[in-house]
């Protein structure tokens, strides 16, 4: 009797323990919008530097890719539909990110994109004022140039306009700056609690990262 009485309890806790962990709702906190994760864990934040809501995002994007799981990688896509430029200039300027990166100068030029743009409000005429921009953070001019111009850049940069256009048809990217984890799971940013929104959304990644784990 004992023994029954048992598992009826523990059979009436599990409701109750799946509702202490349901915090963040499907159809509310994020959506699902592929059937299979990525093979590795990864946030790819979907962004533009003319978009004023991305700017301002930035240090939260930063924070949270520092505070990511060792085996967790963040990633930026550069998209091209914002109308401030021509996407001829959106690209460069994605190209520019991806290069500044691989010399791990990326965060420290995204901000000083986004600062260009909003805070000095002097956007960019042309290539060469990015170029001037970029190798203020000690890249070097031969090493940029080279780096704009090869096949892996230009190749990173072809993929972000590809993935851009895919979630676009499929009206899932319909504005930035939008996280998806794993590639399966679109964070619905206007869920979260705007007073505490960094640390929800740590939280919120971190549940999303270990679903399919």
């Amino acid at each position: 009797m004992k023994k029954l009485l048992s598992v009826c309890v523990f059979a009436l806790l599990l409701p109750l323990a799946a509702s202490a962990n349901s915090k963040f709702q499907q159809g509310k906190h994020y959506d699902v919008i592929a059937e299979q994760a990525t093979p590795k864990a990864e946030v790819k934040e979907y962004f533009s530097f003319y978009c004023g809501g991305c700017n301002a995002f930035e240090p939260i994007a930063q924070s949270l890719a520092k505070k990511l799981p060792a085996d967790a990688e963040f990633k930026k896509v550069h998209v091209d539909f914002i109308r401030a430029a021509s996407p001829e200039l959106q690209n460069v300027l994605a190209r520019a990110y991806l290069v500044a990166k691989s010399q791990g100068k990326g965060d420290q030029v995204a901000s000083a994109i986004f600062n260009q743009i909003h805070r000095n409000r002097a956007p960019f005429a042309n290539e060469n004022d990015i170029r001037n921009l970029v190798l203020i953070h000690d890249i070097d001019g031969d090493t940029y140039d080279k780096a704009m111009k090869s096949f892996s850049v230009r190749g990173a940069a072809n993929q972000m306009k590809k993935e851009q256009d895919e979630l676009s048809e499929k009206r899932i990217l319909t504005g930035v700056p939008m996280l998806v984890v794993n590639g399966k799971y679109k964070i619905n940013n206007a869920a979260l609690d705007k007073r505490n929104m960094e640390a929800e959304l740590q939280e919120l990644v971190n549940y999303l990262l270990q679903k399919d784990a």
